[in-house]
């Protein structure tokens, strides 16, 4: 009987012992911010409406991938996107008439002219909606010491678009 009662306890120490480590677990993995991400507060949200936070093509939150954030103007009004993966499939698949072009600099955070950025693509941070990601700065250095950091090539924008587009390939 004292054995049983022994390796019942045990066994209840060590379930104990086993969810409090995961429950540790998952606090400091949800604390840990994906780099693309930043508070609700950061994010200059452009577009209007009840789902101003959410991408207007795959519904992911703005503020989590704000720094591959897109947004262009329509006869409808602004709209705002996740990643230049969205842009791609509004612009080319739904065939939406997109204009001025803008995305979020990496480092102040602030929306740009996409067509005068300088994305560097492919370096070793998370894309998002693909997997080749795509980040945007708006002077050239800057984005050259990210890729030196971080890896990647420093192109234009419609290159960077180019290479968005080969995410649909057999789609079309």
């Amino acid at each position: 009987m004292q054995k049983i009662i022994l390796i019942s306890t045990l066994f209840i120490v060590l379930l104990f012992t086993a969810c409090a480590n995961s429950a540790s677990s998952v606090k400091s993995n949800t604390s840990k911010a994906r780099f693309q991400s930043v508070s609700i507060e950061q994010a200059t949200l452009l577009q209007k409406g009840k789902d101003q936070t959410s991408c207007v093509i795959c519904g992911m939150n703005l503020a989590t991938f704000y720094k591959t954030s897109h947004a262009a103007d329509t006869k409808h009004g602004t709209r705002q996107y996740c990643s230049i993966h969205c842009v791609v499939e509004d612009n080319e698949l739904n065939k939406t008439d997109l204009k001025n072009l803008r995305v979020v600099d990496v480092n102040n955070l602030k929306f740009i002219s996409a067509l005068d950025a300088f994305y560097v693509v492919g370096s070793k941070k998370p894309a998002t909606m693909s997997r080749t990601s795509k980040y945007a700065f708006t002077k050239k250095s800057e984005a050259e010491s990210f890729a030196k950091e971080f890896g990647g090539k420093v192109m234009k924008f419609y290159d960077a678009y180019d290479i968005a587009t080969k995410d649909f390939t057999g789609r079309r």
